[in-house]
């Protein structure tokens, strides 16, 4: 916590008391010199402060006091002058765009070919990721979400061609709302400023369109690069990972990031859940990177066999669970945090 900062007249005073010492030590010179040398402007201001309380401190939420992330000094960041998103290169052609200013942290990809570009999600909908996106790339985009939670489809309704999962779920979401967009910017959600021009009043997920149903095993071809759509159901029903085969890359949606995984939400299937960590844990062997969608965008490819490991110890009832909020509860197992619904 920063020292209150001492006050302009207690400064006065010390330099008066200095200078009184130094004017009986040295008789020689004239008493007019001598005042002369006391005397030191006060401005009004300046002496008001001797009695006025300390500036108070800023109403910072704790998990904003935690940043930056260690991990990012070893990204290589670029477009350094974005207010609300920071973007980082990970490798020729992908890039992490991080929006660090509210509490998700929520992470979305821009992937790169000779031809066209992918963007898998589009974020919290408050800072204009399409401005951002058309600064790192002149190649038309195609937008494919991780899921359709409201902090990744936040820019869906800026971008003509949305690739969508064809599930209930995923239609549903495509009317957009706004309960779960005003939560995000709830006292304490947000650090630092929002963006001009932005109006938390009218702030809500807007409505977009699926271009083209997709599904497990679909293929984009972005020229010189290949993705392909893992489905990964369980944290929603139409949560996917998206594979970069030829270059060992697993860009993991809330399957996988660091930090505690929500899976207490109406929609989640633990069961599921466990099956797909269990699918892209195999996939281990192929990976050079695993890019998860909150917190820090890099991890290396073990974490997966280790999460699939602490997912099941969890469902055997191992591990330390801690009360987090009304009906849910955290546990913890070999460093991993799941966030479930509380045991009733």
């Amino acid at each position: 916590m920063p020292r209150p900062r001492k006050s302009s007249a207690v400064v006065t005073v010390i330099a008066l008391s200095v200078a009184l010492c130094c004017a009986l030590i040295e008789p020689a010179r004239s008493t007019a010199e001598s005042l002369r040398d006391l005397y030191v402007p006060v401005s009004v201001p300046s002496a008001l402060n001797l009695f006025l309380p300390p500036d108070p401190e800023p109403d910072v939420p704790d998990w904003c006091r935690a940043l930056p992330r260690p991990e990012y000094k070893l990204l290589e960041r670029v477009l350094v002058n974005e207010p609300w998103f920071e973007v980082y290169k990970i490798q020729p052609g992908v890039f992490a765009i991080y929006e660090p200013h509210q509490s998700e942290e929520t992470i979305s990809y821009l992937i790169t070919g000779t031809k066209q570009a992918v963007l898998f999600d589009t974020g919290m909908g408050i800072g204009n990721i399409h401005v951002l996106v058309t600064k790192l790339t002149s190649r038309p985009i195609v937008v494919l979400n991780s899921h359709t939670h409201n902090d990744h489809i936040g820019g869906n309704w800026q971008f003509p061609y949305v690739f969508g999962m064809d599930t209930p779920f995923t239609r549903a979401n495509t009317k957009g709302g706004r309960e779960d967009a005003q939560a995000e910017i709830a006292p304490g959600q947000i650090c630092g400023e929002l963006p001009k021009g932005f109006d938390p009043k009218t702030y809500a997920t807007k409505p977009w369109h699926v271009s083209i149903p997709v599904h497990d095993g679909f293929k984009i071809n972005l020229g010189g690069r290949t993705l392909e759509i893992v489905a990964t159901p369980g944290h929603t029903p139409d949560a996917i990972c998206l594979l970069d085969r030829e270059n060992g890359l697993l860009f993991t949606g809330d399957t996988y990031y660091p930090g505690p995984i929500w899976l207490y939400r109406p929609e989640t299937d633990l069961d599921a859940y466990v099956a797909s960590v269990k699918k892209i844990a195999a996939l281990e062997p192929e990976l050079k990177l695993v890019l998860g969608a909150h917190n820090v965008p890099v991890a290396q490819p073990s974490v997966l066999t280790r999460l699939a490991n602490a997912i099941q110890a969890v469902r055997a009832g191992q591990g330390e669970v801690k009360p987090a909020g009304e009906g849910k509860a955290i546990h913890t197992v070999d460093g991993f945090s799941f966030l479930l619904k509380a045991a009733s």
